[in-house]
């Protein structure tokens, strides 16, 4: 049986569909909920929408939590990855390494694969992850600090947003406080 449940987080109503195997996917923001059920309809045309189990509603409790910018790591949570194809699986294991508020390059996720010729497939990946969030497709970003794509409502607005909220580091440019001394640094962060 799967189900599904929407709540509401700092930038928009998401969702959450589970199986008995654990989670099959999640919805990014939408503006409103009846949109984010509209979309999990079309995905999981099957599921039904249920009150989450308790550790569905843990899983909820941690995305609603990083969404309005507490550094969460979601690693441990159990994905049904059963209908997922064995390289985007190894491409999702190596994105939910990264923790909140840092980035990697679809090149640095490729190399770790073995081949960084596997930048654009990374990002083909990337595009169908059906666990976004979970597996922080958002903290993925083009070499030099481009953006790449991102599927959700709002594109890549939504993708720096979230990267925002968690305080990522999103261009090798230097910010205000890059050239001070760290004794100042320190001090500008208490400010």
């Amino acid at each position: 049986m799967t189900s599904f449940a929407l709540f509401e987080t700092a930038i928009g109503a998401c969702g959450i569909v589970w199986g008995e195997s654990g989670i099959l996917g999640t919805q990014l923001p939408e503006a409103r909920e009846d949109q984010a059920r509209t979309r999990l309809a079309k995905r999981y045309p099957g599921a039904g929408e249920s009150v989450p189990l308790p550790a569905i509603e843990k899983v909820i409790a941690e995305i609603k939590a990083l969404l309005a910018g507490e550094a969460r790591g979601l690693a441990g949570v159990t994905l049904d990855m059963a209908s997922v194809p064995e390289f985007e699986r190894k491409v999702y294991e190596i994105a939910r390494t990264i923790p909140p508020g840092r980035t990697m390059t679809y090149g640095e996720i490729a190399t770790k694969l073995g081949d960084k010729t596997l930048a654009r497939d990374v990002g083909a990946a990337l595009g169908r992850n059906p666990f976004p969030i979970v597996v922080p497709c958002h903290r993925v970003l083009g070499s030099g600090g481009k953006t790449g794509g991102f599927s959700a409502r709002g594109g890549v607005d939504t993708k720096m947003r979230m990267l925002q909220i968690e305080g990522a580091k999103t261009s090798d440019e230097p910010s205000l406080f890059d050239s001070l001394p760290v004794s100042a640094k320190k001090r500008s962060s208490l400010l």
